[in-house]
């Protein structure tokens, strides 16, 4: 879902991982661990993906009653003290969905392998075939963006201690 953001097609690149797994389990070599073997299998096919749709795009019209469905509302309201504190949520989780849309591919999987999925930065290199340097490179430059966009919703940004800019500064 993070990469195609519509559950039907997570839906058929998760079907596809798990047709080239099985047809190429026997050609894993036991280097990496099966995770990001699979994880690698899932990357790659939910691109192939979106590479496809994108050049289907212009064949194609926009049916927006499946976006409808795929959104799905949470059935219980999380408690949160004020509304003060559900605004600045929402335009946090805002800022943070488009700090991460606005990164490269290679950031963006980097920061998501590491700070959602708890990958550590070797499995991240394997997933990735780059270098273990490559990875944090990436997920550092990957925090400082998104820590400069949330700082102009909340004053702390990601609470890393960096110096900022007089633009942003400017900015917030």
């Amino acid at each position: 879902m993070r990469y195609t953001r519509n559950s039907a097609d997570a839906e058929d690149a998760t079907q596809e991982t798990f047709l080239k797994a099985y047809r190429g389990l026997r050609h894993f070599r036991c280097e990496s661990a099966f995770y990001t073997w699979l994880y690698r299998i899932a990357s790659n096919c939910a691109r192939n993906l979106l590479k496809a749709r994108r050049r289907d795009l212009l064949h194609k019209t926009i049916d927006f009653t499946d976006y409808n469905n795929a959104v799905r509302h949470p059935t219980r309201l999380r408690e949160l003290a004020t509304p003060e504190e559900l605004a600045l949520t929402a335009d946090t989780r805002g800022m943070v969905n488009a700090a991460l849309d606005g990164l490269s591919e290679e950031h963006r999987t980097a920061i998501t392998l590491r700070e959602i999925d708890g990958l550590s930065y070797r499995q991240i290199a394997s997933a990735m075939a780059v270098p273990i340097g490559t990875v944090r490179s990436r997920v550092f430059r990957a925090r400082d963006l998104i820590d400069c966009k949330l700082r102009r919703v909340h004053d702390g940004g990601l609470g890393r201690h960096t110096q900022r800019s007089p633009s942003i500064a400017s900015v917030g």
